[in-house]
């Protein structure tokens, strides 16, 4: 079925060429789109020329259509106009319909097709022969993005996203969820891996710019196989998880940059409790209070640098040092050291991680 935005747009633009009004109703009798008030039709006469064999009828002034999609009738057009000029913008409005049915069944079949591929639904065989059928090039360079919205803006999201890509005939838009809409991207010849990103940022401004909305984007590797899409939509659902979990300050979250962060979303629960109690015993940083761990973040950012550390935190190089020494004392910990340092990171990012596993109320066993 044909969104209802794009039927009151598909109206609205014939109204505008031939100042005749159009109502599009559905086979319920619920208004889909109109120009003109609904109230004004006899809905009873609507219901008996929807029985009755005939493809068009004039009621009341009216001009009545049968919309067709595979000989049903979809929706009936009504075209109210001069007796000439209802009847033959009438018709057209009609073929202007068809036509979008058509092309709506088309992209559903497209998009069906992703998403089996997407879930890996379809075995290696059926693939191509599907791809063939539905000409889609089983061998060029893709990647997938997955664009997270807030609950019940997916069809929303979708929606948006088709407008923008719409002249792109090999990039596709769906959802397998109620919260992440998909982005099947196709390069370009002059595109590359690089321009990922700057892409990425693209779908944050339009989905900010259209719809209000504010997003997260991740995006998984380039693809040149087309059985391997699902691949990067596993990077790309990944990138998401984990970027919630370590990296909470981007908007935006490439695969291929998560670094420790995936190594440790991947590690079993079991392992990363023994791994805590192994460093800390039983005085698990978890409660470090903000003035420490924007010390200890800072000083990571500056590769362990006192002086710039404490430069751009404003504080006296002393001062940062009684902060690393009185951390010391409380972990055992001397974050000077590199070895220290690093250990130091990645127990705070596997606390985090066993954190965001007790909030999602995971099952451990």
């Amino acid at each position: 079925m044909i969104a209802k935005q794009v039927v009151q747009t598909c109206i609205d633009e014939l109204r505008e060429l031939t100042r005749v009004d159009f109502c599009v109703i559905d086979t319920q009798g619920i208004e889909v789109a109109s120009t003109f008030p609904k109230d004004s039709l006899d809905l009873s006469l609507m219901s008996n020329f929807f029985d009755s064999p005939a493809d068009s009828q004039i009621i009341g002034g009216n001009y009545l259509f049968k919309v067709k999609e595979d000989n049903t009738v979809v929706y009936i057009l009504v075209s109210r106009g001069g007796q000439t000029d209802g009847y033959i913008f009438g018709k057209i409005a009609v073929n202007q319909l068809q036509q979008l049915l058509v092309a709506y069944k088309e992209q559903y079949d497209h998009t069906s097709f992703i998403q089996n591929l997407i879930l890996d639904n379809l075995l290696l065989v059926d693939i191509y022969n599907k791809a063939k059928k539905l000409g889609i090039a089983a061998q060029a360079e893709r990647v997938v993005f997955l664009v997270e919205v807030s609950s019940q803006k997916e069809r929303e999201a979708q929606d948006i996203l088709r407008s923008a890509f719409a002249e792109k005939m090999d990039d596709y838009v769906t959802a397998v969820d109620e919260k992440r809409v998909i982005l099947v991207h196709t390069l370009e010849s002059d595109e590359d891996f690089e321009d990922m990103e700057q892409m990425a940022n693209m779908l944050i401004d339009i989905m900010n710019t259209e719809a209000y909305m504010s997003v997260r984007v991740s995006y998984g590797t380039i693809v040149k196989e087309l059985k391997d899409i699902s691949k990067s939509y596993k990077e790309a659902k990944m990138a998401l998880d984990v970027g919630k979990i370590f990296y909470t300050e981007r908007d935006v979250i490439a695969y291929d940059s998560l670094g420790i962060g995936r190594l440790i979303y991947q590690l079993p629960v079991n392992l990363c409790r023994m791994f805590i109690q192994e460093i800390f015993g039983d005085n698990v940083p978890l409660d470090l209070d903000e003035e420490t761990l924007m010390t200890v973040n800072k000083f990571f950012e500056n590769n362990l640098n006192v002086s710039e550390s404490s430069r751009q935190l404003y504080v006296h190089r002393n001062t940062l040092v009684y902060r690393i020494e009185r951390l010391k004392n409380t972990t055992g910990l001397d974050i000077r050291v590199f070895d220290d340092a690093l250990t130091l990171k990645i127990a705070l990012m596997v606390v985090n991680y066993l954190r965001f596993l007790d909030e999602q109320d995971y099952d451990y066993e």
